[in-house]
């Protein structure tokens, strides 16, 4: 009695939510409605596989009426009589536990409720892989990028770029406007993070402050664009999406990627440089298919392009990895390449489709092994390659030869110091024998001569006798230590004058194909690479208006010539998704939030774009301005709406709370690496080198992880000591990057996921992050060198400390009422610090390895400094 009370409770509460959705849809139709709800929840048994489950396909409204065999699964106008609304009412349809939603059945009730109707008629049949409703073709991703003219708006003055139009249409339309401009020193503040990453330097800030002309900010633009802190700051923005790791993860060994850093480095320049944005999409595509293999003596620029590759190098790899299964590690290397690209350049999930077709977006099963078959001539599991067969040499011709040479005099050398060993054996063997019968000499000289399977019974006696004349170049140091430590030394010594002449190792990890090596493509069933299918030809998404062609083995080129048409084809400027991902990144990486918000998906699951009409007039703008990225930085950061205030009025909360029509500036806490480059910059402390190998990471004695080199304790574990090197003040783009070791002072501030990459990073409020403000030893350190910054340029007088530190961490002069407040700190302070200096007994020895104090002055300045760092006001940019 119970459970049919609960029975009624849910259909009467579900019919109330039919009413509701029969309000919303006026009309309820298969193909818009209907059909993904059972595509992502029913196709895979009813209708994807040969042979249905009962019988029953449920891809086509016919089909289901006619049913399968349990009789008609839907009976148009009877809900109560239809199998599948009984079957998903009773949380018995799909299996596993994985209900449908109650909104989603509130749709199925309504639509067999009206007469289970469709849109238009039905196919005769539904081609496999390729069976697109023609509202899946209608998406908006997968539409070709169209330019709308310019809105004509109300607020005209507000209007100093077409961006700026577009996002005052949709304002006017809920009675708002763009927020008035943010004041200079906001600006420069502003400008600096978003484009270097780093705090404006104080002479950055009176320089711009102090210019009144109309070219003021248009010069800060440019000022900041050309620092080479620029390619810092947006290579970061690019290398999450790309997965970027100086290891290979996988394994619990995590095993270091040596080389990785060049295509790191390759990436900064690139965008330094400017270096228009489809040459650099399709050099780390297919880089190696533009230069002829075997990829020797390559200049500068071909050796970025090989070195580009690095892209398709990114993914976690166990292959080189003990105790794994091969065949699974590789073909999961293969699947999260296909993830990175997917994600970073298409924004679409191309992995969901690995095993089966994608539940909600149109990219079938066929679809995936189109794509991953334009990859398999360079990552053929069948023929495979492990990291390091992958690496290519980069010495120049002169340092082969140069290479040659010192190794043919090593050869020498080891010629000449095995010559040498043997004479002292000789001489150490005479001294022993010597100590023998002249009878008996003849015999050990005869026995030592002899192969040992060659001697009589008599010369293996004497030996077995006189173990001592058993002397070789392994057991002469026995017998003269002292010779043969001197002797020992000398070679050491010689082998290294001679070893440093050698050139340094040079290689770079990158992506190459075997030429004449065309591994074919197959579908592999559910995902199961023991259970090939058909082959299949490599290609693009089937939805798409213009899907590539490409090649099987284009013989222009050496290798099959793949990717190469695959990168061009993305960078045709004519593809729906590709140049709408890329700005869209720009704008997250600008705003805080990209026009359509979900970056790396733009399919059914992901967040639809806010300004629609915007988003294709920037790609549009983009792709005709030549993919020129700083050219549409430009653009953006001059319009009225990046130079907006962020304050919130009552207004503006009530009608966008989530200002995703920006009406205001977003306020955004900066990110892991931009905290850390923050304090080092204020600190003064900042090593500027740029590139090279990065600074090695190591857990130290209590398992943080931390930047130094590591050597093995007493009990034989790798930890690594706080070193005051160049290598502990690099950018944060310069740190390794381990898979399986954060460095501490980043890992609370939403560091990038890299699994097995990050499509956009989250930003999160907790209490590490102000724990590890106060108490990790590198924040302490950072304050303690800003507290002998500000000494040094201040001098002893509070005021002007608190003065200068304020203008150094925020950019701006400290008030009235905050110098005070600050100096009054800082004298307190002293005083109490110098309290305990006096309390200290003066014949007090301090601790083994203790770490002097610093003076009364200094400690106190450093711990106004430590609150400057950790303070919102640092953190947050407005």
């Amino acid at each position: 009695m119970r459970s049919w009370r609960v029975l009624m409770a849910v259909v009467g509460w579900l019919a109330m939510w039919t009413t509701c959705i029969a309000a919303e849809v006026a009309e309820v139709r298969f193909e818009k409605h209907v059909r993904p709800i059972l595509k992502a929840h029913c196709f895979h048994c009813h209708g994807e596989e040969p042979n249905p489950e009962g019988k029953l396909d449920v891809r086509l409204v016919r089909w289901l009426l006619k049913g399968g065999e349990s009789g008609p699964a839907v009976v148009p106008g009877k809900v109560e009589e239809s199998l599948i609304w009984k079957r998903v009412a009773a949380g018995e349809m799909p299996p596993g536990g994985k209900g449908i939603s109650d909104k989603e059945k509130a749709v199925l009730r309504t639509w067999i409720e009206q007469g289970a109707k469709t849109t238009r008629t039905e196919p005769e049949t539904i081609i496999p892989g390729a069976d697109w409703t023609d509202e899946e073709r209608a998406y908006w991703a997968f539409q070709p990028v169209k330019r709308a003219p310019l809105p004509q708006v109300k607020n005209v003055d507000q209007v100093d770029s077409p961006i700026d139009a577009f996002l005052l249409e949709a304002l006017e339309q809920k009675g708002l406007a763009l927020a008035p401009p943010a004041d200079k020193l906001t600006l420069v503040r502003r400008l600096s993070f978003t484009m270097t990453g780093l705090p404006p330097t104080p002479e950055l800030i009176a320089r711009f402050a102090g210019d009144n002309s109309t070219e003021a900010y248009s010069r800060l633009v440019d000022e900041v664009l050309s620092s080479p802190a620029y390619g810092e700051r947006w290579a970061r923005h690019w290398l999450d999406p790309v997965g970027y790791a100086d290891s290979d993860g996988y394994t619990e060994n995590d095993r270091e990627r040596p080389w990785a850093y060049r295509y790191r480095d390759y990436v900064i320049r690139a965008l330094n440089g400017d270096k228009p944005f489809d040459q650099f999409l399709v050099e780390q595509l297919a880089g190696d298919e533009l230069l002829p293999p075997p990829y020797q003596n390559l200049g500068s620029e071909d050796a970025d392009r090989l070195t580009a590759t690095g892209f398709l190098r990114m993914a976690p790899d166990g292959t080189g990895e003990g105790g794994v299964d091969q065949n699974v590690a590789r073909n999961d290397v293969i699947a999260e390449t296909i993830k990175i690209v997917s994600t970073s350049v298409l924004g679409v999930t191309v992995g969901c489709a690995q095993c089966h077709a994608h539940r909600y977006d149109p990219i079938s099963q066929a679809d995936y092994y189109r794509i991953r078959s334009i990859f398999e001539p360079s990552l053929d599991w069948k023929n495979w390659r492990n990291p390091p067969a992958r690496l290519v040499n980069m010495w120049t011709p002169a340092e082969h030869e140069q290479a040659a040479k010192v190794d043919g005099e090593l050869r020498d050398i080891e010629g000449k110091r095995v010559a040498e060993l043997d004479g002292i054996v000789k001489e150490v063997f005479e001294k022993e024998v010597g100590k023998l019968t002249d009878e008996r000499q003849t015999l050990a000289r005869a026995a030592r001569e002899a192969s040992a399977d060659k001697r009589t019974p008599e010369q293996v006696q004497i030996l077995k006798d006189h173990p001592s004349l058993n002397v070789d170049r392994g057991s002469v140091y026995l017998y003269e230590p002292a010779r043969l430590n001197d002797f020992n030394k000398k070679y050491e010594k010689i082998n290294a004058e001679t070893r440093a002449k050698r050139p340094a190792d040079s290689f770079v990890a990158c992506l190459t194909e075997v030429p004449g090596q065309k591994p074919p493509t197959h579908l592999f069933y559910r995902g199961d690479i023991n259970q090939p299918r058909e082959v299949i030809v490599p290609g693009d998404l089937s939805i798409l208006p213009e899907p590539a062609t490409i090649p099987d083995d284009d013989p222009a080129v050496p290798t099959t010539g793949r990717r190469l048409a695959f990168a061009k084809h993305l960078t045709n400027g004519r593809h729906p998704l590709v140049a709408r991902v890329i700005v869209n990144r720009v704008w997250m990486n600008l705003f805080g939030r990209g026009l359509v918000p979900s970056a790396g998906d733009f399919g059914m699951l992901g967040d639809r774009p806010t300004h629609a009409a915007l988003l294709d007039w920037l790609a549009d703008e983009f792709v005709k301005s030549g993919w020129q990225l700083k050219t549409l930085q430009r653009l953006i950061v001059t319009s009225t709406a990046f130079r907006q205030q962020s304050a919130v009025d009552s207004n503006r909360l009530a009608v966008d709370p989530e200002n995703l029509l920006l009406g205001r500036m977003n306020v955004r806490r900066l990110e892991a690496e931009a905290i850390r480059d923050s304090m080092l910059e204020v600190s003064g402390a900042r090593t500027l080198t740029m590139f090279g190998a990065p600074s090695k990471v190591n857990p130290d004695d209590v398992g943080q992880v931390v930047i130094g080199q590591a050597t093995r304790d007493g009990n034989g574990i790798l930890v690594a000591k706080f070193e005051d090197t160049p290598e502990q003040y690099r950018r944060g783009i310069y740190v390794q990057v381990r898979r399986s070791m954060p460095l501490a002072t980043l890992e609370p501030f939403d560091l990038a996921t890299l699994a097995p990459n990050c499509e956009r990073r989250t930003s999160s409020t907790v209490a590490p992050q102000a724990l590890l403000m106060m108490n990790n030893d590198m924040i302490l350190r950072f304050s303690e060198r800003f507290a002998q910054r500000v000494l040094a340029e201040a001098g002893d007088a509070p005021d002007a400390q608190v003065r200068r530190a304020w203008l150094l961490a925020y950019g701006r002069e400290a008030s009235t009422a905050e110098v005070a407040s600050g100096t009054a700190f800082v004298t307190d302070q002293q005083a109490h610090f110098q309290k305990l200096a006096d309390a200290q007994p003066k014949d007090a020895k301090p601790a083994p390895n203790a770490v002097p104090p610093l003076p009364p002055q200094q400690q106190a300045l450093a711990l106004l400094c430590q609150a400057l760092l950790s303070s919102n006001r640092f953190l947050y940019v407005d």
